[in-house]
């Protein structure tokens, strides 16, 4: 059965998702911003989040004056899968490190392979 939770909520704990970012790692995010959304893009899967941009790995000299790369979590698939708040928690913090993670040039893959599916 899915969570019920407004978004107000939500939205704090993506927050605190972030906040668990070690700040090295902020301090090398460039250009990016991270938003909630209530639903997934339609017509394609359900997804959890979503980073859309150019990964730091593939900027190059010439990468300059563009709109900031996103990273989007939708609260209502993830609430969808869930069954409890500590679900939402878990499942809230781990789409944020896997949408961070594509920010830094980590691919599906490497991330299934270390736990972050």
């Amino acid at each position: 059965m899915a969570v019920e939770m407004d978004r107000e909520r939500f939205e704090e704990l993506v927050a605190d998702a972030l906040d668990e970012i070690p700040d090295k790692l902020w301090r090398m995010m460039r250009n990016v911003a991270i938003v909630v959304e209530d639903e997934s893009p339609p017509g394609g899967p359900e997804l959890l989040g979503l980073y859309e941009g150019v990964a730091l790995t593939n900027r190059g000299w010439d990468y300059g004056g563009v709109l900031p790369d996103k990273i989007t979590i939708f609260r209502n698939p993830i609430l969808r899968i869930c069954e409890t708040d500590e679900d939402v928690v878990e499942e809230v913090a781990v789409t944020v490190v896997h949408e961070i993670a594509h920010h830094f040039g980590i691919d599906d893959e490497h991330l299934h392979e270390l736990g972050w599916g």
